[in-house]
């Protein structure tokens, strides 16, 4: 892997791509005004379809799809992929429950449905959870993207980090949401047109698809386990069902996907995007699952991982990419462009939302009521620089962790299933109130910390594992072999067993989702039915499908038309 690295070509493909987008920024930063929050965060609701769609798939994408993916294919097998079939069920579900309500009340953050349905504390809690699930999130997404780049040019992830965070700070922070739509377009198809060729690429390398199918079925890779087993890793459960509620946060009632689908001009223009959304993301994960199962087949018989060729299952992909692809100049360039593409348009998203999320939950209430849209422009880049100054220090922390996938999906449990309880029991079961809201919502949050924070340690201490698939090292050199040989029969001393954790932390992080919005739902709806209150409901913060189950009103309104308050002052007057 040493010997194979970048060629000029292919740093030439990788700069265009990164000056490109810089230019993007500079193009609406400069040359497209954008002087109020307005502009800046909803494009003036003038967008076209085409770049928001790709831009949904891009930023949803991320580098981690195109790099952990397919190395959780190569060691787990199929199940993470059983998730993608039921994504059109998703957006519809999204389409039907959520949208309509953020549409309706034209909110520039999507928490301020929860003050608007609730009260201004479960807006506060809402949106402090997706900050913290962002901050943990995001440095993920960069480092990512950044071990690639170190592994094909030999350049320290630690120089590479702070280039890829000051690129895309730059053209997030003048060019706001228009830079992050078109940048983000651009960056999919370099994303898809690079996973696309080393597939292709890839399958010529091995054989063909019959025996990549073949070497991948006779190991067990296809699998599909249906036992319902919570402490499994993969299965049939946590492919599809998990996945779903996973996927139900992007498109249904993230900041960004909001934010975006309000920048369209109509409701209508979103069912549109979100078709493309769906084949733009169905295309994407199936090259990337593919990739995985690729690369079991190339190195069935000498794995990189257990031959010492590579020193983190992370780093399978970069070896992969260089291996196959480097006798074509800049074919690498190409990919590893598409990789940081990913990271970019998920990093520039969450950033522009982020700002927006800040500004109107935590800063805007000490704001006087007479700000200027231009002032509020200022503050919300500010805001994107500071949010990405403390995502690129907290990458060195990250690196330490383990591997990326599990260690995301880990953090993100912890805030997910509280977000997505808040925002589901608000908008299908109208009989919940604040109280209820609030005690399910910090009840979920408390009860996945405690879980993944102690899963975590007992993964680190090593404790807890998942024992990937067979994988072999026969076809390798024969003092690798010997080697391998005289390390399994050499004698160790015998450890004491580490005691057995307690089954709750053994929990598949695939389930962390999941069971954090079951916990919101129960004890959401308990403690309402006990305290029970007056509170005002406002009908357009109810899904359509869950008005009907809103109790009509007893006592008739206390406001009236200008022409009933007319009559009735004259009436009182005679």
């Amino acid at each position: 892997m040493a010997e194979i690295l970048f060629s000029w070509i292919d740093y030439v493909l990788f700069l265009s791509m990164l000056i490109l987008s810089t230019l993007i920024g500079i193009y609406y930063g400069f040359f497209q005004k954008q002087s109020t929050a307005n502009d800046y965060l909803l494009g003036g609701k003038q967008m076209t379809i085409w770049p928001v769609a790709m831009s949904l798939a891009s930023s949803t994408i991320s580098g981690l799809t195109l790099l952990a993916l397919p190395v959780d294919i190569y060691n787990y097998g199929i199940c993470y992929w059983l998730g993608l079939p039921l994504f059109p069920l998703v957006l519809y579900v999204s389409y039907k429950i959520y949208l309509p309500v953020f549409y309706k009340l034209q909110i520039t953050s999507t928490y301020e449905y929860l003050k608007i349905r609730f009260d201004n504390r479960i807006r506060l809690l809402a949106s402090i959870l997706f900050t913290i699930n962002n901050i943990l999130y995001l440095p993920i997404v960069i480092y990512a993207p950044a071990l690639a780049l170190s592994k094909v040019t030999g350049i320290n992830t630690h120089y590479i980090t702070p280039t890829l965070c000051t690129v895309c700070i730059f053209y997030t922070t003048f060019g706001g949401i228009k830079a992050v739509i078109w940048t983000d377009a651009l960056q999919f198809f370099v994303m898809l047109g690079s996973v696309a060729i080393v597939f292709i690429m890839g399958v010529g390398s091995v054989g063909g698809i019959t025996k990549i199918w073949n070497l991948n079925y006779q190991t067990g890779r296809l699998d599909i386990p249906f036992a319902f087993d919570l402490t499994k890793r993969d299965s049939f459960w946590t492919g599809s069902i998990c996945n779903f509620c996973m996927f139900l946060i992007v498109a249904g009632m993230s900041q960004g996907c909001v934010q975006k689908c309000l920048s369209l001009p109509s409701f209508k223009h979103i069912k549109t995007a979100y078709v493309l959304f769906f084949f733009a993301m169905f295309s994407m994960m199936t090259f990337s699952a593919w990739s995985g199962f690729i690369m079991f087949a190339k190195y069935y018989d000498c794995d990189p991982l257990k031959s010492n060729k590579i020193k983190k299952p992370d780093e399978l992909l970069p070896y992969y990419i260089m291996d196959v692809a480097h006798s074509i100049p800049g074919l690498p360039g190409l990919f590893v462009s598409g990789v940081f593409s990913a990271a970019l348009s998920t990093l520039s998203a969450s950033l522009n939302c982020l700002s927006a999320t800040i500004y109107e939950d935590f800063i805007s209430l000490f704001m006087p009521k007479s700000i200027s849209q231009e002032t509020v422009s200022k503050i919300l880049k500010f805001l994107v620089v500071m949010v990405g100054v403390i995502c690129t220090i907290l990458v060195f922390v990250v690196e330490r962790l383990g591997n990326i996938l599990p260690l995301a999906m880990s953090f993100a449990g912890i805030t997910n299933g509280p977000l997505l309880g808040l925002f589901s029991v608000g908008m299908l079961v109208p009989m919940v109130n604040c109280i209820g809201a609030l005690t399910g919502g910090i009840t979920s949050l408390i009860v996945m910390a405690w879980i993944a924070l102690t899963s975590q340690w007992y993964k680190t201490k090593g404790i807890i594992k998942y024992p990937p698939l067979p994988a072999f090292t026969h076809g390798c050199n024969v003092t690798l072999n010997a080697l391998n040989e005289t390390i399994s029969t050499t004698s160790c001393p015998k450890l004491s067993e580490p005691e057995e954790p307690f089954v709750i932390y053994k929990v598949s992080f695939y389930f962390y989702t999941l069971l954090g919005l079951i916990i919101v739902f129960i004890v959401s709806i308990a403690v309402s039915y006990f305290t029970k209150s007056d509170e005002t409901l406002n009908k357009d913060c109810i899904a359509p499908i869950s008005q009907r189950f809103i109790k009509s009103e007893k006592h008739p309104p206390t406001y009236y038309t200008i022409d009933k308050a007319a009559n009735i002052a004259v009436n009182n007057t005679n």
